[in-house]
């Protein structure tokens, strides 16, 4: 069925509809939106029908199977997305006019950065809270490469990346270094031996497990001559992984100080098989970043210059 043209007459009720539609989305099905929503499975159903009517598509398919998109439905969800993502940057306008800070800001975090003694991102959140305490904020953990894309398309006013291939569309600010080490378990062949009786060839030769995503990871992995044997797509599952005792694979310092003390796990080789990540604050340049946008990143920017001059 052709998919009705609503561009020119998208009313309050298509925007009431593609809420309660992406609810439904994020949550994984119908019931599973109730609370989110607040109103009962019968009322999101006809909603969800009235939708996919005035769409003139089936968004979704729900039943005994389980809840899952259409093709179409992936289409508009993500549709959907951006256009919510506009109207809130509206929103951030209009109120940058009467000088009051509102609205919502969403922010999209790489993983494992909270235990980084050079991160300041609680005290960035600390000192945002301090100027505008009526904005709701969302804080998102996602791969560099969905952060990177999200601001882009304005589904996330704001990111924290560590830098890999630099974009023409993105304005970044640096923020914090993170150490990174490669890591065996405590079952691998690697664990009971001194540095200099582990051979770099025979660690090139064994099994690695690297990002399944362009990243830093993936490209010192490339240069090193390594060879990925296994995909993780965050670093927790690279962690699973090590810790079996048949991977490496590079993991945060900080991160990994409390499975070292547990020894669970050490680093191998750490003259050459070691890197220093670059993490940057990352907003679109177009649209102008809202006064919203602007003063998270400014508090930011502060906490991290504050947090550095700090630092032993």
């Amino acid at each position: 069925m052709a998919v009705k043209a609503l561009l020119g007459r998208l009313g309050d009720i298509d925007i009431r509809l593609l809420r309660v539609f992406r609810a439904v989305v994020e949550c994984g099905g119908i019931s599973a939106a109730e609370l989110e929503l607040n109103i009962g499975r019968s009322t999101i159903s006809r909603h969800i029908k009235d939708l996919e009517q005035r769409l003139g598509i089936t968004l979704c398919l729900r039943g005994r199977a389980g809840f899952s998109l259409t093709v179409e439905g992936r289409q508009i969800y993500e549709a959907t997305l951006r256009l919510l993502a506009s109207m809130d940057d509206f929103r951030s306008e209009v109120n940058d006019l009467y000088a009051k800070l509102t609205g919502t800001l969403s922010i999209a975090l790489f993983d494992k950065t909270v235990t980084n003694p050079n991160s300041a991102i609680s005290k960035s959140i600390q000192l945002f809270d301090d100027i505008a305490p009526d904005v709701q904020l969302e804080i998102y953990v996602e791969p560099i490469n969905e952060i990177e894309s999200g601001v882009m398309e304005g589904r996330f006013q704001l990111g924290i990346i560590p830098i890999h291939r630099p974009s023409n569309s993105l304005r970044y600010f640096n923020l914090f270094k993170e150490q990174m080490y490669l890591y065996c378990g405590r079952e691998h062949p690697f664990f009971n031996r001194v540095e200099k009786q582990i051979n770099i060839d025979e660690v090139l030769n064994s099994k690695y497990t690297g990002m399944g995503y362009h990243s830093p990871n993936m490209e010192i992995g490339k240069q090193l001559g390594l060879k990925r044997h296994t995909t993780a797509y965050d670093q927790e599952a690279v962690a699973h992984l090590v810790m079996s005792g048949r991977y490496i694979g590079y993991l945060p310092e900080h991160y990994t100080r409390s499975f070292e003390e547990q020894g669970l796990m050490r680093a191998i080789k750490t003259e050459k098989f070691q890197y220093q990540c670059q993490f940057s604050g990352i907003i679109r340049k177009s649209p102008k970043p809202s006064r919203l946008t602007n003063t998270f990143v400014s508090a930011m920017v502060s906490a991290h210059e504050r947090h550095g001059r700090q630092a032993p």
